[in-house]
């Protein structure tokens, strides 16, 4: 029987079918770093599931968790969940509130922009909302030579539905201008807008690329104006085409693998960073009682996007920036060198001796997000 092959034509399992999703984790089903958060305020940042970044400008604050309120019958176990947690009903000309995905830019190569060759796009997803139903937005940017904008609007009710968008190709994104860089930074972001202030709002220019950053529209809603408003999205997939297909399901290991390119740690899945724990920990000796002289080597599990941010975790206390001496029973500063793509060394930070033979042990984590 012949197979079909759908998207990148240069990334295929080994059952032979394409990864045709650009989005990872679009299923919403890994949290490394923990299933939620409560009273956040902070921008840029990975509160809970894997390769969603918030960005967050305003005075109000959010929960974000997995879920397990999904579509029926459509094959999901999981969704982003985001509530409001207290509220911001004076929104800044500059205020945002958005969920985002960064696209590594050479895995997007296949896409052909900068030529008359480029692709469309087609974006699809579910997403419900309790209490603050109405219109929201979608955002694309792509980065490299000319920055290039596209946005469009979907309307939200309270019943989970699917939305497919389509984002054709067109001369801002198939001029030179238009190309993505092949390295392994930025090539495009995905951002699903909650709130947006009136200083990147547009009327023109919807559903198609613009090299004006209009990032929504003015009827976007003010997801933060109450505290009972919940949004629940999940089934992402960026796709070649223009026609939305199935979401392609993965195998949980080739989920998890292309999550740890960009984050990954020493805890169990299910323990986030800083608990107290053993499990899964690195365990060695001192091997001489010079601190600067003790290096203890971790290799990564996955190739990493670039040279990570490694933090260590003391296993008794959960304290970041310490390990712990398992023989006399004290946690010490710990520093980390040698970081590269592949892995990278532990040792204690300089001043603090250690005693030959004495055993440690010490978690970490280890980021190179984009």
């Amino acid at each position: 029987m012949a197979i079909t092959r759908i998207g990148n034509p240069a990334i295929a399992d080994v059952r032979g079918v394409n990864f045709r999703n650009i989005i990872i984790n679009g299923g919403m089903d890994i949290a490394q770093r923990g299933t939620s958060v409560t009273g956040v305020n902070t921008n840029n940042g990975f509160p809970t599931l894997d390769r969603f970044l918030i960005g967050f400008t305003s005075s109000g604050t959010y929960d974000m968790s997995q879920s397990s309120d999904v579509p029926s019958g459509k094959g999901f176990s999981s969704s982003l969940k985001i509530k409001c947690a207290s509220t911001d009903t004076s929104i800044a000309s500059g205020d945002e509130f958005l969920i985002q995905q960064r696209i590594e830019a050479q895995n997007l190569q296949y896409l052909k922009y900068g030529t008359s060759n480029a692709e469309n796009l087609t974006l699809s997803f579910y997403a419900k909302a309790v209490n603050k139903t109405g219109t929201y937005c979608v955002h694309l940017q792509k980065n490299d030579s000319t920055s290039a904008y596209f946005y469009s609007e979907f309307s939200v009710t309270t019943s989970w539905q699917k939305f497919s968008i389509s984002i054709p190709a067109n001369s801002v994104v198939q001029s030179s201008g238009g190309a993505i860089s092949n390295d392994n930074g930025i090539g495009i972001i995905v951002m699903f807008f909650l709130m947006n202030g009136s200083s990147t709002q547009g009327t023109d220019a919807k559903d198609q690329w613009s090299t004006t950053n209009h990032r929504t529209s003015s009827n976007q809603v003010n997801f933060l104006d109450s505290t009972s408003n919940e949004f629940y999205i999940t089934g992402v997939q960026l796709e070649a085409g223009q026609v939305a297909s199935d979401f392609e399901f993965l195998p949980t290991d080739v989920n998890l693998s292309r999550c740890q390119r960009y984050y990954q740690k020493s805890y169990d899945i299910a323990s986030a960073p800083g608990t107290v724990t053993n499990n899964g920990a690195l365990w060695s000796n001192i091997i001489r009682n010079a601190s600067n002289q003790n290096y203890w080597d971790v290799r990564c599990y996955q190739t990493m996007r670039t040279s990570p941010t490694v933090s260590t975790y003391s296993t008794t206390s959960g304290v970041s920036g310490n390990f712990r001496n398992v023989t006399d029973s004290t946690t010490n500063a710990s520093a980390v060198s040698n970081t590269s793509e592949a892995g990278f060394s532990i040792r204690p930070n300089a001043g603090t001796n250690q005693n030959s033979g004495d055993v440690i042990a010490v978690h970490w984590e280890a980021s190179a997000e984009l």
